[in-house]
């Protein structure tokens, strides 16, 4: 089993800038790819990014590129996700996720074939 942690959610205001960081524990060694989803209030849970074991390959929902840059440091089994030129619709929680399959690019994939999930981050941008 792997258990995910989120933290660095919060408050801050339009244009602002916050990190999210994903701690992985548990079978860490099984992991290959990380991501980010997030639910609005009322809303489903939509892909955000994702990374590679090595983090070569990122994958971006274009709602964020240019925006999010997603990362990992294997050595800390740390997933961070850098949220800059925020916007109120990126107002959300947000989950960390962790899959053991070879394949990076969540942009299409079910999210029931993901294997864990964190408890969610509250982020809220304020206009």
């Amino acid at each position: 089993q792997v258990q995910l942690v989120e933290s660095g959610g919060g408050l801050v205001q339009a244009g602002g800038s916050l990190r999210l960081s994903c701690a992985a524990s548990g079978r860490t060694f099984s992991i290959y790819a990380m991501g980010w989803f997030r639910q609005a209030p009322g809303e489903e849970r939509y892909f955000v990014a994702s990374i590679s074991r090595s983090g070569a390959y990122t994958y971006y929902a274009d709602s964020v590129k240019g925006r999010f840059t997603i990362s990992r440091d294997n050595a800390k089994n740390t997933m961070y996700l850098q949220m800059n030129i925020l916007k109120p619709e990126d107002t959300a929680v947000y989950y960390c996720a962790a899959d053991t399959d070879f394949n990076a690019d969540w942009r299409s994939q079910p999210q029931s074939s993901v294997d864990y999930w964190g408890q969610g981050t509250q982020v809220t941008v304020s206009s």
